[in-house]
């Protein structure tokens, strides 16, 4: 899962750079699933599947060019 803190830009916004992730993914051998954005706090949270962070970090990069200021290795609990 990553974040990308002090973003600016609408949900909307957002929704179109989950978009071009999608379009970008599949070079990488990643899979993003969802995203939460915090309008008020200028926050977006991205929950990927990837065989590394920096696999997952290129999608952005790649993708859009808003890249995440953290990444963190999460597992899902029970």
């Amino acid at each position: 899962m990553d974040v990308h803190r002090n973003v600016e830009g609408s949900a909307k916004d957002v929704a179109e750079a989950h978009r071009a992730d999608l379009e970008t993914q599949g070079k990488y051998g990643v899979n993003y699933k969802r995203y939460w954005v915090d309008e008020t706090d200028g926050a977006v949270f991205c929950l990927f599947e990837a065989p590394n962070k920096e696999a997952g970090a290129k999608v952005h990069e790649e993708a859009h060019g808003l890249v995440a200021d953290e990444i963190f290795e999460v597992q899902q609990g029970e």
